[in-house]
């Protein structure tokens, strides 16, 4: 005798198997960090490779709020004070993209550079351990 399941229990299985699916392809995502100190990130620039969505970490070490925003991203996101945000981008096209802190649009200013990486020997220094990225200024 063959025991069948009712439907909703199956629809219920393969729906939770697809949100398992889709934390595993998201932890995967490269991660590229940033750190705002002082009103200034660091590093100023990150290189990420072109048609590749990325997470990034920005860690705002100052004791006020800043707002990590971008026109050419499409991105703003507040930050608080001591406090860790993440933003998701891409993917993009090969190019430069700017950002800027909102409240200190003089001082907080990077770019976000993408390159096309065709082999090994194409991948930048700065991209060989993203986890690395942005200065420790702990």
């Amino acid at each position: 005798m063959i025991r069948r399941f009712p439907k909703y229990y199956t629809v219920f299985l393969l729906m939770n198997l697809l949100f398992l699916c889709s934390f595993i392809v998201a932890a995967k995502r490269p991660e590229y960090h940033l750190a705002l100190k002082n009103h200034l990130f660091y590093p100023a620039q990150i290189i990420i490779p072109a048609n590749q969505k990325i997470k990034l970490v920005i860690h705002n070490h100052d004791n006020s709020v800043e707002e990590f925003d971008s026109f050419d991203l499409n991105r703003e996101k507040v930050i608080f004070s001591q406090q860790k945000s993440i933003i998701f981008i891409g993917p993009l096209t090969v190019g430069e993209y700017n950002f800027f802190g909102e409240y200190h649009p003089n001082s907080a200013r990077g770019k976000v550079i993408v390159i096309e990486i065709k082999s090994n020997q194409d991948i930048p220094y700065q991209m060989l351990s993203p986890k690395q990225g942005g200065l420790n200024v702990n």
